[in-house]
């Protein structure tokens, strides 16, 4: 089709299959027509854009025309916006309850096994034996949800005490053949922590003078252990420390109460020693020597403790800005001390708890660990025993800058636990005794992992058929 144009004063032109010319009153009309019958049907489409248009008022807008009527469109109104929806902050778990978890497996997965000395273990857990063999056979031999008694052990350790350490080779088939490795985790993570600690020198004298003015306490006659077992089923294995004041049980002395006099005068200093801070690591350790000034030494061992939990020195030194957490170990601690007299009884005090001593008849050997035996260098862990059993075989895997191939892989023995050792997978390395097993055990602080030895009828009673 073609279209026409049109003059608004003269003609209007439809376009059809044929022009047609109309006359000019006729036009008029057709024109008012269409511009009412236009402003009628867009009137009608208002709501299709948000509704219709208000009625204008004041002066019609000039359209350039000397007459004639304007029509204006009205403006589509914007859709209202959905309001975006409120973030969702995701629920806090709490932190799960540590559960010890094992599960079966095989010494061609132990790293490294073939290449450990495991005799030296072997004299470790006769030691251990030493301690298993007066026990009832009914009684169980500890830890969480281990179901063994003393009955499995013993066998086991009357054939170790036929085999001479020395014998690597016969050592090595004795656990192979009578115990079967369990791999441990918390809650399904194989990884813990892993610290290492020695036997403390400490020069002391057994009188108090300005040179040893520190004192050593042995366990005071007040402080009662209260095993809250014997009260109720559901709290084996938990005990309270405190002492009676009248007709009530309270918490025991602080460390803070203590070094400023709590216990004083009641002649239970064991010792006097020259370094508060050294006497701190012999707490924090639990046993040690002190040279007296005659050359002779004393041994001191673990004789209980406040019932107060162990706070770390190092971690509240960062905390304020004393140092940085690179320098937060024994080393970097004593030297802050010797720098910061004026602040160490203060910073002392943070840490609550507080170890009392007792002197070792037997000064021969290692240093006694909680279960009653001397540690041994490089072949003792301390564990918490609330998870694990003492005097049970345990395989170590874990790194250390310095050790052959950089890692620590060797079979030990559960011997000794402490205040800072908690959780399923936790352990504390035992390096000996002087200088340098201390600067040994200062820099050790690693993630790794460990694996359960027990005597195969145990495994098979847990995993039946595995």
């Amino acid at each position: 089709m073609e279209a026409q144009q049109i003059d608004s004063a003269s003609s209007l032109a439809i376009t059809t299959s044929k022009s047609v010319k109309i006359p000019h009153s006729a036009q008029t009309k057709l024109i008012y027509a269409c511009v009412f019958g236009t402003a009628l049907l867009l009137a009608g489409c208002g709501d299709r854009y948000g509704g219709t248009t208000a009625p204008q008022t004041g002066p019609k807008p000039s359209t350039g025309q000397s007459s004639g009527t304007v029509i204006t469109q009205p403006k589509p109104q914007p859709k209202p916006q959905p309001k975006p929806p409120k973030p969702t902050i995701p629920p806090v778990e709490p932190p799960k309850e540590d559960q010890l978890s094992l599960a079966p497996s095989s010494y061609a997965m132990l790293p490294g096994w073939s290449g450990d000395m495991q005799g030296f273990a072997l004299g470790a857990f006769q030691r251990s034996c030493k301690k298993m063999m007066p026990q009832p056979d009914d009684r169980a031999i500890g830890g969480q949800d281990i179901p063994s008694t003393f009955a499995d052990w013993k066998p086991l350790c009357r054939e170790a005490a036929q085999i001479s350490h020395k014998d690597q080779a016969r050592a090595r088939s004795f656990f192979e053949t009578r115990f079967r490795p369990l791999s441990v985790s918390n809650n399904g993570n194989p990884q813990g922590l892993f610290t290492g600690y020695y036997e403390a020198e400490l020069k002391g004298s057994l009188k108090r003078s300005p040179e040893f003015s520190v004192p050593l306490y042995r366990r005071p006659a007040d402080m009662v252990d209260v095993d809250l077992g014997l009260f109720r089923s559901t709290l084996r294995g938990q005990k309270i420390t405190g002492r009676v004041d009248g007709r009530r049980f309270i918490p025991y002395y602080k460390r803070g109460e203590i070094d400023q006099g709590a216990l004083r005068g009641r002649g239970e200093e064991l010792l006097w020693v020259d370094d508060p801070v050294e006497a701190l690591f012999l707490h924090i350790q639990g046993s040690g020597r002190v040279v007296l000034p005659n050359g002779r030494v004393l041994r001191v061992g673990f004789d209980g403790k406040n019932g107060y939990p162990y706070s770390s020195i190092g971690k509240e030194l960062v905390r304020r800005g004393e140092m940085e957490l690179s320098q937060a170990s024994m080393q970097g601690i004593k030297a802050w001390a010797k720098k910061n007299p004026a602040k160490v009884r203060e910073i002392l005090a943070h840490n609550e708890s507080y170890v009392f001593f007792k002197l070792r008849e037997d000064a021969t050997g290692g240093p006694i660990g909680a279960q009653g035996v001397p540690l041994t260098t490089g072949r003792s862990l301390a564990v918490d025993r609330k998870f694990l059993p003492l005097g049970v075989p345990l395989w170590l895997d874990l790194p250390y800058k310095g050790a052959p191939g950089e890692r620590i892989r060797q079979l030990v023995i559960s011997q000794d636990t402490g205040g800072a050792i908690k959780g399923p997978v936790r352990g504390d390395f035992f390096w000996g005794y002087g200088e340098q097993a201390g600067q040994l055990a200062g820099r050790m602080k690693s993630r790794g992992r460990y694996y359960l030895l027990l005597p195969r009828p145990v495994v098979a009673r847990m995993f039946p058929g595995a």
